[in-house]
């Protein structure tokens, strides 16, 4: 093995995910520079390291330096400690700030900062705010240095690093040796692998309370974010822990009682069966259950006049005529406390959601309108002319500053000022929502909930517009007649067929519904490419960005030839190829170009936007927003994005990792959207993806135009199996159950 080492002069590429880097190493002693890879997570430019390695030829890229370990240092002479203070590393300190400190102190200047930093007062332009930034930040950078390097053994990816470094600071090293399980339940994005990993190598015993307790917590929350799943059976849990962790059920029997008296789990039976809940989903079912059961019992504002009346009156403003389930409809919405309104496409929820709130407002009602995604809220307004906001917005939410803790101003202790709430999309709200929601409901405020059941459920755990219905216990009205205008859709008509196990019409004159046959993966993917291209533009009569903006890829799978991975590196270069003219930017496998379809994959709450517009500014950039790349700015590796046709935001080192094209787009991403036209692969699924909800939910996308490609064989196997949406929930044995307290 070889050493060198030096100062770092570029940082050609960072992986913020896995560490690797490749950098520019200025070599001691005046020796040159080489370029050099390896893992080395937090790498900038003037940090001064030593890279353990060896020399390789690469054919195309030459001679360059492959390193295993590294270990940074400080600098020692005073040029060097100049180059590194003038880096930007800490802050506080630039390049002139820098220069007169070490004019001032010479090579103590690093000891100056670290044991007598009040010195610094001595240096024009460092005052007492300054000098604290500055403390703060060397100590930091100190800090993380030694935590990084501590952890890189295990693999640890700095991301990762910096959540522990957030979460214990200066006593990471210490709690993480303490007990490694810890991190399981403590810290977001590091599961029990990792953790075990640690605690293997830092010699903890196999069958410890620690280790089978933090198994629980991982197999419990996995079926939670992975399943949706607010509980496990006992028995599913034993059988899955037994495998994981390679201990007795006698043992696990133990710990499970333990963490039950901790307050950690909670054990129910239900219909018979033991089930086993983390407490906060235990928690969030169970007062969802209490807070319906208030609603439903509560004297709620009478709307004060006669609804026949108010019902004529609206059909003569909107010149619209509702049929008689369609008033029944409406007039149950005006009188339950609780009510829902599930059906279909084409079966009039909309029209019925709309003259529902023209009523309520023309009888001075103070409603709020509101729908689990930006992009749902955005349509139901345009669709009703009412301003609506995503449940998020309208529960006031905020978030602890340097945490993912969020928290919402509107609660029990401070109320929606409201006599009635309309949710629109709810089947997409999960447990945690749906339980904030109802927190802030008053008592006397009537709930509406608009949806259709047999979508896929939520994203998150639970699944409480089913539960509700499947409950009997709220007033509901499911809607299945379809009307004259939607049956001229074949997009309407099939999704009942399919919702009804039939096979879909296809490829009729004068149809909205097509299958291309294709036999292989090889044979679907320049069909998809050239509908999105060239024949569903041409047919729309759309070009550019509009095409991109109102015709879009659907896909049930990441991975795979039809996967969204290779179908938007195909559809980028096919719908946005690189002219010569486009900045472009790399971050680890993708490619960033401007005139790029793109979306953001995680809540992100500090994202600061501004509206290029009205100039309003705000922050917030939500799992699901879709945006395009306007311009890049290269040389400071910044995208400019803009959401909505006017919010820009910029994407850094620091948050672009959240950041994904999206010519093509999962199923479960495009809930509560709606475009003219889709375009979905129907092969190669596997089973668990390949159910009926989920080429309902995808069809269901499409306004004018629905295009399959694959085989009728796997389009069948997914409208057979209807097993789709079992989830292990217990909202509705709760409500069932009538249960009033914890």
């Amino acid at each position: 093995m070889t050493e060198v080492s030096g100062a770092i002069a570029s940082v050609i590429y960072q992986n913020e995910g896995n560490g690797f880097a490749i950098i520019r190493l200025s070599l001691s002693d005046d020796k040159g520079d080489v370029k050099a890879l390896g893992t080395m997570p937090g790498a900038k430019k003037g940090m001064l390291c030593a890279l353990e390695g060896k020399y390789e030829t690469d054919p195309k890229f030459g001679e360059q330096f492959r390193f295993s370990s590294f270990k940074e240092k400080e600098p020692q002479d005073k040029f060097g400690i100049e180059a590194f203070l003038s880096s930007g590393i800490i802050s506080g300190i630039g390049p002139k700030t820098a220069g007169l400190i070490v004019k001032s102190f010479g090579e103590d200047s690093l000891k100056v900062i670290e044991d007598e930093p009040e010195k610094l007062l001595e240096i024009s332009g460092i005052g007492d705010k300054t000098l604290v930034k500055i403390v703060e930040s060397y100590a930091e950078h100190r800090e993380i240095a030694e935590i990084t390097l501590y952890f890189a053994k295990y693999e640890i990816d700095r991301s990762a690093v910096m959540k522990l470094y957030k979460k214990y600071g200066a006593e990471t090293i210490e709690k993480v040796r303490e007990n490694p399980y810890r991190l399981v339940s403590e810290v977001e994005g590091i599961g029990f692998k990792t953790a075990d990993y640690i605690a293997q190598n830092l010699g903890l015993l196999f069958d410890s309370g620690d280790r089978i307790k933090a198994g629980i917590i991982y197999v419990l929350q996995n079926a939670a974010t992975g399943q949706g799943h607010t509980y496990l059976p006992e028995a599913e849990l034993t059988e899955a822990l037994i495998e994981l962790l390679d201990v007795s059920s006698e043992n696990i029997e133990d710990e499970l009682l333990a963490m039950v008296l901790e307050g950690k789990i909670d054990k129910r039976s239900l219909s018979g069966v033991e089930a086993v809940f983390l407490s906060e989903y235990f928690i969030a079912e169970k007062k969802i259950a209490n807070d319906l059961l208030r609603l439903m019992n509560a004297d709620v504002r009478h709307v004060n006049a006669d609804t026949e009346s108010l019902i004529a009156s609206m059909e003569d403003a909107k010149g619209i005529v509702l049929s008689e389930l369609q008033k029944i409809a409406v007039r149950n919405s005006l009188t339950s406390p609780v009510f829902v309104l599930t059906g279909g496409p084409g079966t009039g929820k909309t029209t019925i959601t709309g003259a529902v709130l023209d009523i309520l407002h023309s009888v001075d009602f103070e409603v709020a309108i509101a729908a689990p995604t930006g992009r749902a809220a955005k349509r139901i307004a345009e669709s009703t002319g009412y301003d609506a906001k995503t449940i998020h917005r309208l529960l006031e939410y905020t978030v602890t500053p340097g945490t993912d803790r969020m928290y919402f101003g509107r609660d029990s202790s401070c109320p929606l000022e409201v006599d009635a709430v309309v949710v629109d999309e709810a089947s997409m709200i999960d447990v945690l929502l749906m339980k904030a929601l109802l927190d802030a409901m008053p008592s006397g405020a009537r709930l509406i909930l608009v949806g259709d059941a047999d979508q896929l459920p939520p994203v998150g755990a639970g699944n409480v517009l089913k539960d509700m219905l499947s409950s009997e216990r709220v007033d509901f009205e499911n809607l299945e007649e379809i009307y004259r205008q939607a049956e001229e859709s074949m997009i309407v008509v099939n999704a009942h067929r399919i919702n009804h196990g039939e096979a879909p019409l296809t490829d009729r004159e004068d149809s909205n519904f097509f299958l291309y046959r294709k036999d292989t993966a090889e044979e679907a993917l320049p069909t998809i490419l050239d509908l999105a291209k060239t024949r569903l533009p041409k047919y729309l009569e759309l070009s550019g960005k509009g095409a991109m903006q109102r015709i879009q890829v659907i896909t049930p799978v990441k991975a795979g030839p039809l996967g969204t991975v290779n179908l938007n590196v195909n559809l980028q270069e096919s719908l946005n190829p690189q002219d010569g003219t486009k900045v472009e930017i790399k971050y680890g496998n993708r490619i960033f170009r401007e005139g790029d379809k793109v979306m953001q994959m995680k809540n992100d709450y500090y994202l600061l936007w501004t509206d290029t517009k009205s100039f309003e500014e705000g922050e917030g950039i939500f799992n699901g927003d879709i945006g395009f790349v306007e311009s890049i700015d290269a040389d400071y590796s910044v995208v400019n994005v803009i959401f909505d046709g006017s919010r820009r935001v910029s994407y850094n080192s620091e948050n672009i990792a959240n950041l994904e094209h999206a010519f093509a787009i999962t199923v479960h991403k495009s809930q509560g959207s709606e475009f003219s036209a889709i375009v979905m692969p129907v092969m190669s699924i596997p089973p668990m993806l390949a159910t009926r909800n989920l080429i309902y939910t995808a069809i269901t996308r499409g306004k004018e135009l629905d295009v399959l490609v694959g085989s009728e064989r796997s389009m069948m196997r997914m409208i057979e199996n209807d097993s789709s949406g079992n989830r292990y929930s217990a909202l509705g044995d709760f409500l069932s159950e009538n249960l009033s307290g914890f």
